[in-house]
């Protein structure tokens, strides 16, 4: 069953929010895509509301957000401190 989200937003959205969220100095950089990149993609999540009574809830840049919390957490707790 597919659980995606279908409000589509281009890899090129994508990395501007991971920028912004992050707070990161990366550049983007463009590159030729692969000769079978699909041009959509936006799920169809009909079945998961219909069977489920699932749809996201969380925009992209919230849900990028609590991302980075969770992985700092988690990569701070992984780090051994020093005595």
């Amino acid at each position: 069953m597919n659980v995606g989200n279908p409000n589509e937003f281009t890899i090129l959205e994508c990395a501007e929010h991971v920028i912004k969220v992050t707070g990161s100095k990366s550049k983007i950089s463009y590159e030729p895509l692969p000769q079978d990149d699909p041009r959509q993609r936006r799920p169809d999540i009909t079945k998961a509301r219909q069977l489920l009574g699932w749809e996201p809830k969380i925009q992209l840049e919230a849900g990028l957000k609590m991302s980075l919390d969770y992985f700092e957490k988690a990569v701070a707790e992984e780090v051994p401190t020093r005595k």
